[in-house]
């Protein structure tokens, strides 16, 4: 008697123990994503993007008009035209 009754507390604890884990694990994961909010960019960042944004239309107007160089692709130009914009503060 005493055996079943052993054997039937442990059948029903392995069986009630994933369900326990899983939804601990749900709530845990729950709780980071709520707490992961976006923080606002930089200076740095907000400085990087302007220079980007400038670059990307003085790209287009070149291209446009047709005084990009041979070889040049906008990698090429964004690396140049950052240091340019870098420098000129």
């Amino acid at each position: 008697m005493k055996c079943s009754l052993v054997a039937a507390a442990i059948a029903a604890a392995l069986i009630t123990a994933p369900l326990v884990i899983n939804s601990a694990a749900a709530q845990t994961t729950a709780a980071t994503t709520q707490s992961k909010t976006k923080k606002p960019p930089s200076a740095g960042q907000k400085a990087m993007r302007e220079r980007q944004r400038k670059c990307g239309a003085e790209w287009k107007q070149a291209k446009a008009a047709g005084k990009i160089e041979k070889g040049m692709n906008w990698p090429k130009y964004w690396s140049a035209c950052n240091k340019r914009l870098k420098t000129a503060g």
